[in-house]
């Protein structure tokens, strides 16, 4: 919306587009649901542009990429970043550090933050933590997990290294991934607690995006070998006909020798 003619009246068409615009803002997220509602009615309201610019002056106009921001995309390690990137800053306490699962059950999945001390405690009921694609407060971490006739099962990805220090009692503390050595500067993960007729699991899994990656490799690794076997294939066929016409020729040479050799004793 221009500013050059503020005190003109704005009609319903330009009324109609600033909605537009805002409309398109909610969808992407710049919005929230109460600001564009907000807007929303001001826009409404208006009757000159004076009234109109300030609506959308902080958003981008239709088709028109907004500038580079200085925001942080991390990417994880299976995605080609670093394990530095999964690190937040020490400003940022992370996510929360409770989960409770009372007859029902937690969960914490895809992009989280792992904060620097976790507790998690499942009574008659379960939980997950899954830290494939989580960020992490710190380089290491400690999860604290209670059970009662519950469970928790964590999940983490190749690479991190696995402490588990917990105390089963008619209950158990899975120890399969603890003592793995981690990568170099990946994250390392404490998990400790009580299980009392319960357990908690842990479990060693790549992402959903790895597993395809890596299913897409071994595919166009087997789509290579077998090009190469066709092309080895190809190739002994080729020198089985030179070597076919090389002996055909030998034996046309041999006969017509014989022959000339016939018509000489004659």
């Amino acid at each position: 919306m221009s500013d050059d003619a503020p005190q003109l009246r704005a009609s319903d068409a330009d009324r109609e587009r600033v909605a537009e615009i805002l409309r398109d803002a909610l969808a992407e997220g710049r919005l929230d649901m109460e600001e564009f509602e907000e807007r929303l009615e001001t826009t409404y309201t208006a009757r000159t542009y004076a009234e109109l610019a300030p609506v959308t002056r902080d958003l981008p106009a239709p088709g028109v990429a907004p500038p580079p921001s200085s925001l942080s995309l991390r990417k994880s390690p299976g995605d080609g970043g670093s394990w530095a990137d999964r690190f937040v800053t020490r400003d940022d306490p992370g996510s929360s550090g409770t989960a409770i699962g009372v007859l029902s059950g937690f969960q914490r999945r895809g992009r989280w933050t792992v904060p620097r001390r976790m507790t998690c405690f499942a009574f008659w009921g379960g939980g997950e933590l899954d830290l494939r694609e989580a960020n992490f407060a710190d380089r290491e971490v400690v999860v604290t997990c209670v059970t009662i006739m519950g469970g928790v099962h964590v999940i983490v990805p190749p690479g991190v290294e696995v402490v588990v220090r917990g105390i089963g009692l008619m209950g158990g503390f899975d120890q399969r991934e603890s003592g793995v050595a981690g990568d170099p500067g990946a994250p390392r993960v404490i998990i400790k607690g009580f299980a009392f007729w319960g357990g908690v699991g842990v479990d060693r899994k790549v992402t959903k995006g790895e597993r395809q990656r890596l299913k897409e490799e071994r595919r166009q690794e087997r789509l290579e070998r077998e090009q190469e076997r066709r092309e080895l294939r190809g190739a002994a066929r080729e020198d089985a006909r030179d070597r076919q016409a090389a002996d055909d020729a030998r034996a046309a040479g041999a006969h017509e020798a014989h022959r000339s050799e016939e018509r000489g004793d004659r």
